[in-house]
């Protein structure tokens, strides 16, 4: 047996095409350390589904991991790491209790009109020139549109988040996390200046329930309300720039699936989940911290082990999903992890994906003739320890 030799996980090379490695990992080392280098240390890497779920959802794996968080983050950039996401139990509880409502079915679904409309007015403006990177004419101005516009971010500020955020998402080392800190603390300053603004003028959007979010007699710290607001933008456009992307790609590259999903409309739904499944925007989950000895998989961690679960290797796991590298858009069962699971699962999942309906459909019934406009070898994928997707997408019609 050839030794195990881990690409980088993070580079656009393995992310053009994770799952060979991935199904490996599974078949000979699904529980593997593994050497980061953005954390500096040894982690676990878990491939397997039922490894994977129970991973996600045992209180025993902390999301808390500050104890062994690299030190540039507790010390320069500390407000992101006070967010939901890097907290258990009753923090966790308590965060996400104060921002549930925003995200409730029916405010979710209230949105749809609008969702609608930004679709209208970006192909629209793109019929012009018969041609268009869909990553960014399309894709990405979509949900940091309607993000945006939740919050109260405005217009010109979306799009300068979105730049200064891009080197703290595709940082994939501690030089890279160093070279970030000057965007980070961009980002941080913004959103204190904003809810400064929104205590002295109040205004109906997200920012200020924010500010004025209260449950139980508690209200969020300056530090929380920082976190919070950045956790929002970035994982309320950064899922489903890469689901509209990677899943109009997924569609263009299997005509016969595309045929299905441009003709049957009670698809819709369905092709959604699978194009969630095959195309993992999520690649990595966020990382797990043992708060003592766990056994995972067939493999005993003991306490103050780092441990990431690989979402996009769960998703491809053929004991869970019959011939996983087939697109099937009616996929039945398919119960995929690209949201996560357990006390953590995505909050903003039922918009993510009315946004992914609602976009797939548009395009393609705009433009029903859609085609990569070059080589699918020529295409750029990006850099991101985490994250599954395009650089860029160049398309015809």
């Amino acid at each position: 047996m050839v030794p195990l030799k881990v690409p980088d996980l993070a580079s656009p090379q393995f992310k053009a095409n994770p799952y060979p490695f991935y199904a490996r990992l599974r078949a000979e080392a699904p529980v593997y350390r593994y050497r980061s280098r953005l954390l500096s240390r040894h982690t676990w890497l878990v491939t397997r589904y039922d490894d994977v779920l129970a991973v996600l959802k045992d209180e025993r794996l902390a999301n808390d991991w500050s104890p062994e968080m690299p030190w540039l983050l507790k010390r320069f950039a500390r407000p992101i790491t006070q967010g939901m996401l890097n907290k258990d139990a009753p923090d966790h509880t308590r965060l996400r209790t104060l921002v549930n409502k925003a995200f409730t079915p029916r405010r979710v679904e209230g949105l749809r009109e609008q969702i609608q409309t930004v679709c209208h007015n970006l192909l629209t403006t793109a019929a012009a020139n018969g041609r268009m990177d869909l990553v960014r004419d399309y894709a990405l101005p979509l949900p940091i549109t309607i993000v945006g516009e939740l919050l109260g971010v405005s217009a010109e500020d979306r799009f300068r988040f979105h730049s200064r955020s891009r080197s703290m998402v595709t940082a994939s080392s501690g030089a890279g996390l160093l070279r970030s800190l000057p965007d980070v603390w961009l980002i941080i300053r913004y959103f204190r200046k904003l809810f400064a603004e929104r205590r002295a003028h109040p205004q109906d959007d997200l920012v200020t329930a924010l500010v004025q979010a209260e449950e139980s007699g508690d209200k969020l710290s300056e530090e929380e309300l920082v976190a919070m607001a950045i956790l929002l933008l970035l994982a309320g456009y950064e899922t489903t720039v890469n689901l509209i992307s990677s899943g109009t790609l997924a569609l263009l590259q299997h005509p016969s699936e595309r045929e299905r999903f441009q003709h049957d409309s009670s698809l819709t739904e369905p092709a959604i989940e699978e194009l969630l499944r095959y195309t993992s925007p999520l690649d990595i989950g966020s990382v797990r911290w043992t708060r003592e000895e766990v056994r995972v998989g067939s493999r005993t961690l003991g306490r103050g082990e780092l441990v990431l679960p690989v979402i996009g290797s769960a998703n491809h796991d053929e004991s869970q999903f019959p011939k996983p590298e087939t697109l099937d858009i009616s996929r039945e069962p398919n119960r995929h992890l690209a949201f996560g699971q357990g006390a953590h699962f995505c909050l903003g999942a039922p918009l993510a994906r009315l946004e992914g309906q609602i976009a797939l459909t548009a395009l393609f019934r705009r433009f029903p003739d859609l085609r990569l406009a070059g080589e699918p070898d020529s295409l750029r994928w990006r850099n991101s320890p985490i994250f599954r997707g395009l650089e860029e997408l160049p398309v015809a019609f």
